[in-house]
Formats: structure tokens, C-alpha cells, sequence
């Protein structure tokens, strides 16, 4: 098991930035990916970037350029940096973490934090 708690998010004007964390706890060693997601109100949940234990990452085409995610292993973190905010941009994001290679390989996590909501005001 694995426990996922974010903090970070808030409210922004474009152009603006911020930045989420991911605490996780519990199972940790094995977890082989970990990855952010968002969802906005009507919309589907679309993952925005994802990192693998070897450190690899790999960014949806609406984060590369603006979003960095990163780890600090010491602390067991997860990070998201959001620059160049927009409107558009505006959505609960979530972390997510998973075990399973063939899992990550589809994007298909089972451990998830609670959400922290995004405002992006124009």
C-alpha cells in the first residue's frame, strides 16, 4: 500500500506559476512509476506527466515546455512545476502512484492522492 497526500496548488493569474508536492508513505520501494493527472469539471481525467523509478519522464503535449516533474527520492516527493500558467489550465490535480511495470507502461495507476484544485484566472 501506498499513501499519497498533495499539498501546493491554489489560485494564479496567466502567466503566472506554481507548484504541487506528493508525499508518499507506506510501500514506497516499490513503486515503479508515479505520475500527475488533472481533471476539470465536464471533462475526462488526462495525465499530464509521469516518471519512472530510473528517472525517466515522459509529459503530455499540453505540459511539455510549461510543467516539470520531478522527484526528491530523500524525502519520497513527488513535484510538479507549472509554469506559463493559463485558464485553460484551471482543474484538480492529482498525483498517482504505481507498483506494476506493465501498469505504468498503460498508465493505468492504483494509488491516488486526494486532489488539490488549480485556479487560473485570466
Amino acid at each position: 500500500q501506498v499513501q499519497l497526500v498533495e499539498s501546493g496548488g491554489g489560485s494564479v493569474q496567466a502567466g503566472g506559476s506554481l507548484r504541487h508536492s506528493c508525499a508518499a508513505s507506506g510501500d514506497t520501494y516499490s513503486t515503479y512509476c508515479m505520475g500527475w493527472f488533472r481533471q476539470a469539471p465536464g471533462k475526462e481525467r488526462e495525465g499530464l506527466a509521469h516518471i519512472i523509478s530510473d528517472g525517466t519522464t515522459s509529459y503530455a503535449d499540453s505540459a511539455k515546455g510549461r510543467f516539470t516533474i520531478s522527484k526528491d527520492k530523500a524525502k519520497n516527493t513527488l513535484l510538479l512545476q507549472m509554469n506559463s500558467l493559463k485558464p485553460e489550465d484551471t482543474a484538480m490535480y492529482y498525483c498517482a502512484a504505481e507498483p506494476l511495470r506493465t501498469n505504468c507502461y498503460t498508465r493505468r495507476y492504483n494509488y491516488w492522492g486526494q486532489g488539490t484544485q488549480v485556479t487560473v484566472s485570466s
